[in-house]
């Protein structure tokens, strides 16, 4: 059965071609991956907010709370309108180099590039800005600015690309609401980072059955169904396709407020 499987996995791989469709499993579930344009640098513009400490940055429209307690830190940037994708971009992460324009030569020779989270969105200005439809703009926190270009570069000229988001411990969900409604934060997502479908599941469910979850802003998942008093399981779907299922990460004991870590990642 083994063998026969294999045979039939490298024939659909060979159909689609490997680049553009990686198949792995996990959770004994086919997990189907589609991200072979990532590779390829786009043109941008980055810019900074806030000052070095970077509580500025803190919060935000993607629902993010304290990112350094979240593990995000400083690495992070606010997308202008064309990259946010109305919050669903929020945790997708991008690799951001430097690239001198003629008439404002600013980048750091040899300056590495950098990698951030998405965690923020920089809103369009009427009076015109860099945030605007339709240009591809990233404001980073200051610290990650200034490894590219000094401070008084301002705005820069940058190539960018989607990457793999390579994060520290499990995915983490912060549950907060009421009784009658329950809210839910996936933070420190792996893999793709960007979350495009959550489904949870009760322990005291008499019907069965997954629910669907709808997302409220950002990253924010809600439902109206009420789960209090039952341990939690979720389904977390990337926007790459990928899906894990984290079974009983909430125990029934949970109250509004608390986080609880999955101690697994994508």
């Amino acid at each position: 059965m083994a063998s026969l499987f294999s045979l039939l996995l490298c024939s659909v791989m060979a159909l689609v071609g490997i680049s553009s469709l990686l198949l792995s499993v996990a959770d004994g579930k086919l997990v189907r991956t589609m991200n072979s344009d990532w590779s390829s640098w786009q043109d941008g513009h980055a810019t900074f907010y806030g000052d070095k400490s970077g509580k500025d940055t803190m919060q935000g429209a993607c629902g993010y709370g304290d990112l350094f307690k979240q593990g995000y830190g400083l690495r992070t940037a606010a997308l202008s309108t064309a990259l946010f994708n109305n919050g669903l971009t929020c945790g997708a992460c991008y690799e951001l180099k430097c690239v001198d324009d003629p008439k404002w030569k600013f980048c750091y020779p040899g300056a590495a590039p950098i990698q951030i989270t998405a965690t923020n969105f920089c809103p369009p200005n009427p009076a015109g800005g860099a945030c605007n439809p339709p240009m591809k703009h990233f404001d980073l926190s200051m610290p990650m600015f200034l490894k590219m270009a000094p401070y008084k570069a301002g705005i820069v000229h940058v190539q960018y690309r989607r990457v793999t988001c390579a994060k520290q411990g499990g995915v983490k969900f912060e549950i907060k609401g009421n009784p009658n409604w329950i809210l839910v934060l996936p933070y420190n997502v792996g893999g793709a980072g960007d979350v495009k479908n959550v489904r949870v599941l009760g322990s005291k469910r008499s019907g069965g059955g997954w629910i669907q979850m709808q997302r409220n802003w950002g990253q924010n998942w809600q439902t109206g169904v009420e789960l209090v008093g039952q341990s939690l399981s979720f389904q977390v779907v990337t926007s790459d396709g990928a899906y894990r299922v984290f079974r009983n990460v909430v125990p029934a004991n949970w109250q509004f407020g608390q986080t609880f870590d999955s101690n697994i990642n994508f």
